[in-house]
């Protein structure tokens, strides 16, 4: 395979155009952008101009996956479309970076990495939480044991949605604050924690009129992992945007604020025995380094992280945080067997999911 891997971007939202082409020129050393794939084929060759990146209309995806320049697919499509999008170009036989949330559905998701898998291609989710230097620092402080035995996580994660026809806004499409925001901070609990929920209690708030929509305009659930611990997670999209996290152990908390943001900087504060210490990041590429990184998997056929594994395992909360809003009761997750076959993987990544496997 070429030491470059061939991109075709699908979608032309905000994401796609403000933060997603501008990585490849970034990350140009082994990824590149071959074609792009939107509803207007205009606005494409417009976008795609810059990096000579051929333009193809939505319905004209399978076409563009048998591009021989196109080994992989960077699928910023509204979330109710992932699977079908991820199933068509598995087939083709063309790996696939997909944005969070996996799906709507954990069945989507379960369908989108037996694919994968049959067909012999990578699938990864685009959290980005890993290439977040102040998330690093606070997960090595969390496994050094800093402030001891963690014990609860709070973390809210909020925003406005002033666009009445904005996609998150849309139940059809997939939107809801818990898929557009909440996996973020589930899945970052779920990696601070080192192990797999068991319970959770959710309530959500319903969108107002002002907001339009027909998907709920804010969410709180209360998460039970073992060893009774817990995590709170608040979500919104009518309030003050707010993106806090903070993990309270026994002997000390960490707290971050613009805990999810790639464009501000983000300070964190380490508090114990009645002393505080603060530490400061700026922003971070994270966009050219997941590009990057995606890419070299590719090249050097490793598993990638995060895989579809995880990207099911936070649809399956999230699914079970809307049950439980909906139903008024504490809702019990089964345990999600994983494979076994961690070959592929770097030694690293390995052990960190079966150590959570243990603990969960």
């Amino acid at each position: 395979m070429a030491k470059q891997i061939g991109y075709a971007v699908v979608a032309l939202g905000n994401l796609a155009q403000h933060e997603v082409f501008p990585a490849f020129a970034r990350a140009g050393e082994n990824s590149r952008l071959a074609a792009i794939v939107a509803a207007d084929r205009a606005q494409a060759q417009a976008a795609g101009q810059p990096f000579r990146a051929a333009a193809y209309q939505i319905d004209e995806f399978r076409q563009c996956v048998q591009r021989e320049d196109v080994d992989a697919v960077y699928l910023a499509v509204p979330t109710a479309l992932r699977c079908d999008y991820t199933v068509d170009a598995a087939r083709a036989g063309v790996h696939v970076l997909c944005e969070r949330p996996m799906a709507v559905m954990a069945d989507e998701c379960r369908r989108m990495i037996r694919t994968t898998q049959t067909n012999h291609v990578k699938l990864m989710l685009a959290y980005r939480l890993q290439f977040h230097p102040a998330h690093a620092k606070a997960l090595e402080l969390v496994r050094s044991g800093a402030i001891g035995v963690p014990k609860t996580i709070s973390t809210d994660y909020t925003t406005r949605i002033e666009d009445a026809d904005d996609p998150r806004l849309q139940r059809r499409l997939g939107g809801g604050t818990m898929y557009d925001l909440g996996v973020t901070c589930i899945h970052a609990a779920r990696t601070l924690f080192g192990s797999e929920p068991a319970q959770v209690m959710a309530m959500a708030a319903r969108t107002s009129r002002r907001y339009g929509g027909d998907v709920d305009e804010g969410a709180v659930a209360l998460i039970r992992f073992p060893d009774e611990r817990l995590a709170h997670v608040h979500t919104s999209f009518g309030e003050e945007p707010a993106a806090a996290l903070r993990i309270l152990g026994e002997d000390g908390t960490i707290e971050l604020d613009h805990a999810y943001r790639h464009d501000l900087p983000v300070t964190l504060a380490l508090s114990r025995r009645g002393e505080r210490e603060t530490l400061a990041f700026e922003p971070t590429d994270q966009f050219a380094a997941e590009l990057a990184y995606f890419s070299t998997c590719i090249l050097q056929d490793r598993a990638p992280e995060p895989s579809g594994i995880e990207g099911l395992q936070d649809v399956r909360l999230v699914e079970a945080i809307y049950r439980s809003a909906r139903d008024g009761r504490p809702v019990t997750l089964p345990r999600l067997a994983r494979p076994e076959a961690m070959s592929g993987a770097e030694p690293e990544v390995r052990k960190g999911i079966l150590d959570r496997r243990q603990a969960g």
